[in-house]
């Protein structure tokens, strides 16, 4: 009955949507509204149709009913209960149909919050996301069909992949995933849909899509985080990126993404960039089919990646599908397509723009040309070919270095121009800020040139950054006179988009500090230690207290409980792991890990005798990694802020009196501390 259920409920969302994509161009050319709104309600049906499936199969899996295929797949009697519900998105079928799930979902919002928007934007916009849903929809009764019957029926299954029940982030960091790959669909349908509608050359599409831009802009960061957590947490290797394909087929879409929302605002405020914005957001929705694809299509082997898929070949074609069209609608658009703007002077913001697209695009080819290579020498000659850390690291650290001080240099300019005096002036705190960082990282034993330059650079954005809010709060206090306190929260109230902006780069500037420490400083330690002794790792001392063990329902659990001691005093306590899953021929690490602000004590369990009289521990020490995942969260909060502006409105600071130039205030202070006040009333 679950089954029939599910695939049915699939079978009419099909047909629901695929008749929604028909019925938007018939509509608008006959200018029949009956057939707009019936795409509409299509959409509300395709969400609920999709939910009876989705929910069906999660019934299914906590209910244990193996005659169906992924149940009998992914599902077991012993797996406990959250792992059991997560397992829909652990294997290809489930995944799938979470990922149609989401679409399905953020196409209703869409619809619900644009259905009353007159012209051809928002059906057209409705038709792209319905024929994404039809794709997927296609796969799910198809080659990806979760609900094919099982004959006979098995008493029980072997549950999760045990890497994807070994830790509780595997239950955060998919969903997070789908929510960034998803989430890009909406303004790449936007896109697409003010092509077909003829209003490219209008803004609104980039108006109506941005929040959705960065909503899906954060949900993706947050999942890249929370994937190199899980990494950091699981893998028992005392690292959180490992340029691994599938890390890199996210990271894609996020580069571009970024380029994009930079890239966007030369076009709302000079009219420039139109056609490379219409190319960014193509190409950053193709790299989500890209990512799916390496993920499901069996074609790459990764710790990240599922088995054989039956379905490579059907996202090739949807990539060529995208490509093909959204070049053609780009080319019946070009007229439109010109540049209002142009570029009057090098000392900008739009140069510094300019430059950060580059190097976001450099980048992202960097990483897509490592990841598919293997794959191409492979299908071409039949070898294989492994490009990894070392190819990685020598060409994207430049890129890293150009980027952290790109970020630094944009607020510091104006737009259009600026003179030499005003590039001296903004310049030249942060200047002084990187040689601080750059002698404090050589102080601290920093020795690779690039290690270097990051902390250089990174001190130069944060002081850059930093002083953004520290001339507009200033500004305030005097202009207001309001208190500091009051002042920061006005300030970034009355203009969130570019304030969130600036706290999103405080947010990057602590990931970049705290892999740059994390590389730069990382010590190991290991030992084959006997109850009682200990070994020394830096300012510490472990000391193996014992090795004891556990059976619980789905595995059995071997951990070493070791003392952290300095200076004698026992200041914690960690129990390093191994997992043994039924299905798994090779133990599973569970490293322990103690997190303080200025760094980690990471142990993993290497080996352990049977009778537990020793064990031999791996011991890493690693500043600052914990503010990668801090900095993480400040990157998405500042997005969050920047999703809702203030409304414009008349600022009610003008009848204030302000200090004459040349009255207790110097010529650029003071025109830089009126602007600031002035701008952040609801200009970007």
């Amino acid at each position: 009955m679950t089954r029939l259920l599910g695939y049915n409920a699939l079978m009419v969302a099909l047909a629901v949507a695929a008749f929604g994509v028909v019925a938007v161009p018939i509509g608008i050319r006959r200018s029949r509204e009956s057939l707009i709104h019936a795409t509409y309600s299509a959409t509300y049906a395709v969400f609920a149709l999709v939910s009876v499936a989705t929910f069906a199969m999660i019934f299914a899996l906590v209910t244990h009913d193996f005659s169906v295929g992924y149940v009998a797949q992914v599902g077991s009697r012993a797996t406990p209960l959250f792992y059991t519900i997560i397992s829909l998105w652990g294997a290809l079928e489930g995944s799938i149909l979470f990922w149609a799930w989401v679409l399905a979902l953020l196409s209703a919002l869409v619809v619900f919050w644009n259905r009353d928007r007159e012209g051809a934007l928002i059906p057209y916009t409705t038709m792209v996301m319905l024929a994404t849903s039809v794709f997927f929809l296609i796969l799910l009764v198809g080659p990806a069909n979760p609900f094919t019957p099982v004959s006979p029926v098995p008493l029980d299954g072997p549950g999760p992949n045990p890497l994807l029940q070994n830790h509780i982030l595997m239950g955060v960091h998919p969903p997070l995933l789908y929510l960034g790959y998803v989430g890009l669909t909406v303004p790449f349908a936007f896109a697409v849909g003010a092509m077909a509608a003829g209003e490219v050359a209008s803004d609104d599409w980039i108006r109506l899509s941005r929040r959705w831009t960065l909503g899906a802009w954060a949900f993706l960061t947050a999942a890249i985080i929370a994937g190199m957590w899980w990494s950091y947490e699981v893998l028992g290797w005392g690292g959180y990126w490992a340029w691994d394909p599938v890390e890199n087929a996210s990271f894609m879409p996020w580069l571009t993404a970024t380029a994009f929302l930079h890239s966007v605002m030369v076009q709302e405020r000079r009219g420039m960039l139109k056609l490379w914005n219409l190319n960014l957001i193509v190409t950053t929705f193709a790299l989500t089919i890209l990512g799916t694809f390496l993920t499901r299509s069996g074609v790459l082997s990764s710790v990240h990646a599922f088995g054989e898929g039956p379905i490579g070949m059907y996202f090739l074609v949807a990539i060529a599908i995208t490509l093909v069209v959204s070049l053609a609608l780009v080319a019946g658009n070009s007229e439109q397509l010109s540049s209002d703007g142009r570029l009057d002077s090098v000392a900008s913001r739009e140069t510094v723009f300019l430059l950060n697209n580059l190097m976001l695009t450099a980048f992202t080819f960097t990483v897509l040309v490592g990841t598919l290579f293997p794959i191409v020498a492979e299908a071409a000659r039949g070898v294989k070919v492994s490009v990894g850390e070392p190819f990685f690291n020598k060409m994207t650290l430049p890129l890293c270095a150009a980027l952290l001080f790109l970020m630094g240099v944009g607020p510091a300019l104006p737009w259009r121009r600026a003179s030499k005096e005003v590039v001296r002036r903004q310049l030249l705190p942060p200047t002084i800020g990187a040689f601080v960082g750059a002698l404090v990282a050589i102080g601290a034993g920093a020795r690779e040139v690039y290690a270097v330059l990051s902390f250089a650079f990174a001190s130069f954005a944060l002081v850059a950054n930093v002083r953004e809010y520290v001339t507009g709060v200033r500004a305030r206090m005097r202009v207001r006179n309001e208190d500091a306190a009051t002042a920061l929260a006005r300030l970034v109230g009355a203009n969130r988009r570019r304030y969130g902006g600036y706290v999103a780069h405080l947010g990057v500037i602590a990931v970049a500090l705290a892999i740059a420490a994390s590389s730069t400083f990382r010590s190991e330690h290991e030992a084959t230690l006997k109850k009682g002794e200990s070994m020394r790792a830096g300012a510490f001392e472990l000391r193996l207290l014992e090795v004891y063990g556990r059976e619980e329902p789905q595995r059995s659990r071997i951990a070493a409980s070791v003392a952290i001691l300095r200076d004698g005093r026992e200041i914690g306590r960690l129990d390093p792991a191994m997992n043994f899953y039924p299905t798994s021929q090779q133990p599973i690490p569970t490293p322990a890990v103690r997190s303080r602000p200025w760094g980690d004590i990471y142990l993993n369990l290497m080996a352990f005798k049977p009778d537990g009289s020793d064990a031999t521990i791996k011991v890493i020490l690693e500043p600052l990694v914990p503010w990668i995942w801090f900095g993480g969260g400040i990157i998405c909060l500042g997005a969050i802020i920047s999703m809702f502006p203030a409304r414009r409105r008349s600022p009610a600071w003008m009848g204030a009196v302000v200090p004459p130039v040349g009255v207790g205030v110097s010529p650029v202070s003071g025109a830089a501390g009126i602007m600031a006040t002035n701008s952040l009333e609801g200009a970007d």
